[in-house]
């Protein structure tokens, strides 16, 4: 039997909740490293992580850490994607960046494997992982565009704390232990921590995530807009979005609305979402199951229910998509996309 080939890997950012879930996924599934390298900001540099039994040591991320690296799997941030990644693929590692900095990028394959691998292949250094609620979203509507066709999609999501940061996790834990407690509350973090304006976020829901932009939606809302479009190749698809932060831990769900561009048979779309790869249908409304973010923590798949044809619209469909926006949502679209090109190799 041929020895597997391994690959050197390094995770930027691997102190934070990504790059701990990339490191334990790499562990879980048995992915061929050959040399772990953990890499993060001066201040996090010599502490320990623990991967198969072995401690290694986190070393300071800089330019010409990735000498030899094959894989370089970033999530540390905008600006550290920005400055090292480009030496990364200069050295001549495969970069999967998990932040916003380069989705848009003309030039940067935004891949979700289950949706449009094929885009991976094309890459010349860099490929961009989408947003999180993206993700969850193109992969549950992927069979129904390539069935039906997609003429406009209206989606209002519910996200979880969890991807604004561990400050965000904090910051829920603490005010809803404050309300039950009868103290007051002091939020400093939610929606956006660099903004003068905080809300309790504590049995509360807060309709914005990132900042506004001139058109009046949030950036957040343009990266599903803008973000859709790329991964589908359809310039034509209408998107609209409303992303709503609510007092939930790990988790995003959302309800979103499509119109397709042909009729639809109900129970054919329930059959194209049962057997879409990384889709798990839990539709059965008699027995009140359907998707729930407290059920999907933890899970790699995007769970969609609710599935219902619109009451007005002959062509308008229903759908309720959860999936956790750390696994999916995050790091493990990040060694998926991994795997998948390492099984092209082979």
């Amino acid at each position: 039997m041929m020895n597997q080939k391994t690959y050197n890997v390094a995770v930027v950012g691997a102190t934070g909740a990504v790059g701990q879930h990339i490191i334990s996924l790499l562990e879980e599934r048995n992915f061929p490293v050959n040399e772990l390298k953990l890499l993060a900001s001066g201040r996090s540099a010599g502490k320990t992580v623990t991967f198969k039994g072995k401690a290694i040591t986190i070393e300071e991320a800089k330019p010409d850490s990735f000498v030899g690296v094959h894989f370089a799997l970033f999530s540390a941030g905008g600006a550290v994607s920005k400055e090292l990644a480009p030496h990364a693929a200069r050295h001549g590692a495969v970069v999967i960046d998990n932040t916003s900095a380069f989705r848009m990028d003309p030039e940067v394959p935004l891949v979700v494997p289950e949706v449009n691998m094929h885009a991976a292949f094309s890459h010349k250094g860099i490929i961009a992982n989408p947003n999180c609620s993206t993700i969850q979203m193109v992969a549950a509507l992927k069979p129904l565009y390539d069935r039906f066709g997609i003429d406009r999609i209206i989606v209002s999501t519910y996200q979880a704390v969890s991807g604004a940061g561990a400050s965000a996790i904090n910051e829920l834990l603490t005010q809803s232990r404050d309300v039950l407690d009868g103290k007051p509350v002091e939020p400093k973090v939610l929606p956006v921590a660099k903004l003068p304006v905080h809300h309790q976020i504590a049995f509360n829901a807060i309709p914005q995530i990132d900042v506004f932009t001139e058109n009046g939606f949030t950036f957040e809302e343009m990266k599903m807009v803008n973000e859709t479009k790329k991964i589908l190749e359809d310039d034509n698809v209408l998107v609209s979005a409303t992303c709503v932060r609510i007092p939930v831990v790990y988790g995003h769900s959302e309800a979103v609305y499509v119109e397709l561009k042909q009729d639809f048979e109900l129970e054919e779309v329930k059959a194209l979402l049962h057997d879409a790869p990384g889709v798990v249908l839990v539709d059965d409304p008699a027995q009140q199951r359907y998707p729930l973010a407290t059920e999907a923590a933890g899970k790699l798949e995007v769970f969609v229910g609710r599935v219902r044809r619109d009451l007005h619209h002959p062509r308008g469909l229903h759908l309720w998509i959860v999936s956790d926006n750390l696994l999916k949502g995050a790091a493990w679209n990040t060694v998926q996309i991994a795997e998948e090109l390492i099984k092209a190799e082979r």
